[in-house]
């Protein structure tokens, strides 16, 4: 079942938690809600407030996940912490840029420029 599957390998250093996503479909309305509930209960269970999420493996994500991810900011930015995403394919960037979300994440290129931004 998928609520019992890991989504997300999530490793901390140097106070900011580094969350990439397994999956390369983030399309499906189960591991969607699997994945948004992992990734609140950074915030939520674990009081983490450095977080990057990091999309090296994503090569598909459907607008209710995107709706997951507003969620995860607004959860990050009302618990004072500060919420970062990198390596987007090319694609995936662009989704971001049509819906002008690049406005509202903080977009890196790699896992050590979203580091240096903290």
């Amino acid at each position: 079942m998928a609520s019992d599957a890991t989504r997300l390998d999530v490793q901390t250093n140097d106070g900011v938690t580094v969350a990439r996503f397994i999956d390369n479909r983030i399309l499906d309305e189960a591991v969607i809600q699997v994945v948004g509930d992992q990734m609140y209960r950074l915030v939520d269970d674990h009081g983490l407030k450095k977080i990057v999420l990091d999309f090296q493996s994503v090569e598909h994500l459907s607008s209710a996940a995107l709706g997951k991810l507003i969620n995860m900011k607004k959860k990050v930015d009302a618990s004072g912490g500060q919420l970062s995403m990198c390596n987007l394919r090319p694609d995936l960037l662009k989704i971001f840029k049509v819906t002008k979300l690049t406005k509202v994440f903080d977009i890196h290129k790699n896992v050590e420029k979203a580091l240096k931004a903290f």
